[in-house]
């Protein structure tokens, strides 16, 4: 398959993306680079490209958000091609399937059934689908490579659907009191690391049972403390690492009340 086209026949967005992957990957003249690549080499790229889109939407740039996209789609169609390569499955194979599965999550969509919970048909039919193999754990599919405080989030949300959960967020907001102690007691940096991620791990079934999504709070917080920082650099100059900590305290204060006005 080469890049060059019939002019005399349109050639779809999503078709044109293709053969140019196809290309770049063509044994026969293709980029040494996207050659060289697998699954495992691509990954990296294709996390990196999902938070790219995150970072777009945050900055809420339309023409951002697109291009973020695109490059995301990329990657999507530069794993098919790899599998297509190695005989495994192809970019329709993957579009197939994502629209079987979709057709299937909502029955009350493109079926007979109805629905008073959307959330709880979608969740009980992805539970169906874990089993149907036979039984699985209920933890099974929360993918290894989220985001630490995302995973435990998913983990502790899966872990709610079987029963296995505090009642109210008072057990929670207890068992951060708990870990906080067992951080100050720890006998050596093994235990004491151990005992700041039960901590961490407590402190995200603490927002999950406040309704608070532990990732997004926690993403706002880096850009919340990365904003008043830099104020703090442009107040306190070139000179900034000669200040005593109560002067930088007071620009990182008035850096506060400022945003509040």
């Amino acid at each position: 398959m080469t890049a060059a086209t019939d002019s005399h026949s349109p050639v779809s967005p999503i078709d044109r993306l293709l053969r140019v992957m196809a290309a770049l990957r063509d044994p026969d003249g293709g980029c040494e680079w996207d050659l060289a690549q697998d699954f495992s080499t691509i990954v990296p790229y294709t996390i990196e490209e999902a938070y790219e889109v995150a970072d777009a939407v945050a900055g809420g740039d339309p023409a951002a958000i697109c291009d973020e996209l695109g490059d995301l789609l990329l990657q999507v169609v530069f794993h098919s091609q790899i599998a297509t390569d190695e005989g495994l499955f192809g970019f329709d194979d993957v579009a197939t399937a994502i629209s079987d599965k979709m057709e299937r999550r909502h029955p009350h969509i493109f079926g007979d059934a109805k629905a008073a919970d959307v959330r709880v048909q979608w969740e009980n039919i992805k539970a169906a689908e874990r089993t149907s193999n036979g039984p699985k754990s209920a933890l099974d599919g929360v993918a290894l490579s989220l985001p630490a405080l995302l995973r435990a989030q998913k983990l502790q949300g899966r872990a709610s659907r079987v029963g296995f959960d505090w009642p109210d967020a008072a057990g929670p907001r207890a068992k951060i009191a708990e870990e906080l102690e067992e951080v100050l007691t720890a006998a050596d940096d093994i235990e004491r690391t151990e005992e700041i991620g039960d901590l961490l791990f407590a402190v995200v079934n603490y927002a999950r049972h406040l309704g608070v999504d532990a990732e997004s709070a926690l993403r706002a917080a880096n850009d919340k403390f990365a904003r008043r920082f830099k104020a703090v650099e442009e107040r306190a100059g070139s000179d900034m690492t000669d200040l005593p900590l109560e002067a930088l305290e007071a620009h990182w204060t008035s850096v506060k009340a400022s945003e509040r006005r």
